[in-house]
């Protein structure tokens, strides 16, 4: 089965596949420019990998989850999607990223936290 994660945020959206079930490889972020365009971008995306499941990280317990949480649902049912969903508790994988990636790379709005959460999630998931 291949898997997908997305750390779904405002500005960018974080995306790491795993064709195995055993790695998990981050990809580059989506940039959101609008909800229409990043969709029809991880649409593209999950059809090219030809995933089977996709995991999406969502906030548990914060001050925002239950909003956040209602912005997630939303963008997942602009996807349209005909594989499985499923949602993984993505608490404190940014800043897991971030301690990960610590003096490796600079640390830019470029989307590679976020894809690093993604794939942080993905293995939460997947118990990697």
């Amino acid at each position: 089965m291949k898997y997908a994660s997305l750390d779904i945020g405002l500005k960018r959206i974080g995306v790491a596949i795993s064709l195995d079930g055993d790695i998990v490889m981050p990809q580059d972020a989506i940039i959101r420019k609008n909800r229409n365009q990043a969709s029809s971008d991880i649409k593209k995306l999950l059809k090219y990998w030809e995933i089977d499941h996709l995991v999406v990280g969502v906030p548990k317990d914060g001050s925002s989850s239950d909003e956040m949480q209602r912005r997630i649902d939303h963008f997942v049912s602009l996807l349209e999607l005909d594989i499985e969903v499923s949602y993984q508790d993505e608490q404190g994988s940014s800043f897991e990223a971030k301690e990960l990636t610590y003096g490796q790379f600079r640390h830019k709005k470029d989307g590679k936290i976020d894809s690093i959460a993604a794939k942080i999630i993905l293995e939460r998931y997947l118990k990697i």
